[in-house]
């Protein structure tokens, strides 16, 4: 599961005390990166959304492979421009500001998504007073049947349910006069993300659903449809960190979807799925102690630096890299063929990071690498919780 690169990065670490520490791969991700472009029709523009992971050397990796950054608010849109200032960028969000529509418009982004007529509205009304132009997609909460696949459902749905996401389709008919009032407003086409953790065929069929809406409506209108944004929402599997997202299956799928839809463009919005394995976050053990019949490892480390696993409750998957470094003349705690709660060093029950694991060795002193840290790990964290010193960060380009 941890590559020799990792590993080794890991060790050195703990012998110099320089943790925790996030540590990331980027000749994988850059591996990765070009195995998933070379999947998807040339037709289909790969944005990222940079909420996973905004980090400049990710996003310097990221860039190699990917059309544009899909960002959601005034500060990721500075952030982006300031790191990728030649990418194209797509802004997003439910809660757009009007000064972070006003930065949108100043600097010059790609697209804006419309989430609500009020947004609309207000967009319009701030394109006018700065003589500016800008091109936008109506992000629509649409009906559209979520199938079952691999025996799973998605792990999140936004679309057909009472949400702050997106515009029902009633609401996307009353936003066209609204454009055709404001000529400084250019409509491209139309925006959906509908859910999360989704298979490839769940994706197929939920895109197809959406293409089939969009191009109806577009017809009824007279409107021209120059983009269809599928959004994002690729499983990735923190239980069975093996079972990935089916690029290829996925990608033949939107070859035929092209076909299907001659002249509508299409552009999907990953952003866990692209980082999510490149990601490694490594604490040292501090204590290894029974409760009840139970058995706990402390870490000098947790959930704020890692918050995801506590977040969507499930366990982060792990490597122990285990070392001779032990300074005390008392043995050192250890557990032999036992499952393991790992948890770290916050004073509240939630603090966990994997619940009854099996290990076949873990001591005090051992280092605990968990897998995945690569989106929605320290960026979503609750940092001054305890006001623990923050992780090191480091990324191995070879």
């Amino acid at each position: 599961m941890i590559s020799h690169l990792v590993r080794n990065r890991i060790a050195e670490l703990a012998q110099a005390d320089d943790l925790p520490a996030y540590v990331f791969d980027l000749v994988q991700l850059d591996t990765q990166l070009a195995e998933i472009r070379a999947a998807l029709p040339a037709a289909v523009q790969l944005y990222y959304a940079a909420k996973a992971n905004a980090a400049p050397p990710i996003l310097a990796t990221l860039a190699r492979h990917v059309d544009g950054i899909e960002v959601a608010s005034g500060g990721e849109l500075a952030h982006v421009r300031a790191t990728c200032p030649e990418l194209p960028i797509a802004f997003g969000g439910p809660g757009k500001t009007e000064g972070e529509l006003e930065a949108a418009l100043a600097a010059g982004i790609g697209v804006l998504h419309v989430e609500s007529v009020q947004e609309l509205r207000l967009l319009a009304a701030v394109a006018e007073r700065m003589d500016a132009e800008i091109d936008v997609l109506l992000r629509v909460n649409l009906s559209i049947p979520v199938g079952e696949a691999s025996g799973a459902g998605p792990a999140l749905v936004m679309g057909g349910v009472p949400s702050p996401f997106g515009l029902d389709p009633d609401q996307v008919e009353l936003c066209l006069p609204i454009l055709g009032s404001a000529p400084r407003l250019r409509l491209r086409g139309v925006h959906a993300h509908l859910a999360s953790g989704l298979a490839a065929d769940q994706h197929l069929a939920l895109s197809a659903g959406v293409l089939s809406w969009a191009t109806r409506w577009a017809r009824r209108n007279r409107v021209e449809l120059t983009e269809v944004t599928l959004g994002g929402g690729m499983s990735v599997d923190y239980a069975d960190p093996e079972n990935r997202f089916d690029w290829r299956h996925f990608g033949a799928g939107l070859a035929d979807l092209v076909e299907q839809y001659p002249g509508v463009p299409l552009r999907i919005e990953p952003g866990r799925a692209l980082t999510a394995y490149a990601g490694w976050y490594a604490a040292e053990v501090l204590d290894v102690r029974p409760s009840h019949g139970s058995w706990f490892a402390v870490l000098a480390g947790g959930t704020h630096h890692l918050r995801t696993p506590a977040a969507r409750g499930h366990d982060q998957p792990f490597s122990v890299v285990r070392t001779e470094r032990w300074p005390h003349p008392w043995p050192r705690p250890e557990l032999l063929d036992r499952p393991v709660t790992l948890v770290g060093a916050l004073c509240t029950p939630r603090d966990v990071l994997a619940r009854d694991q099996p290990v076949e060795r873990l001591r005090s002193g051992d280092v605990v690498a968990f897998a995945m840290a690569g989106a929605y790990g320290w960026n979503i964290s609750h940092h001054e919780f305890l006001m623990h010193p923050p992780p090191s960060f480091h990324y191995l380009d070879g």
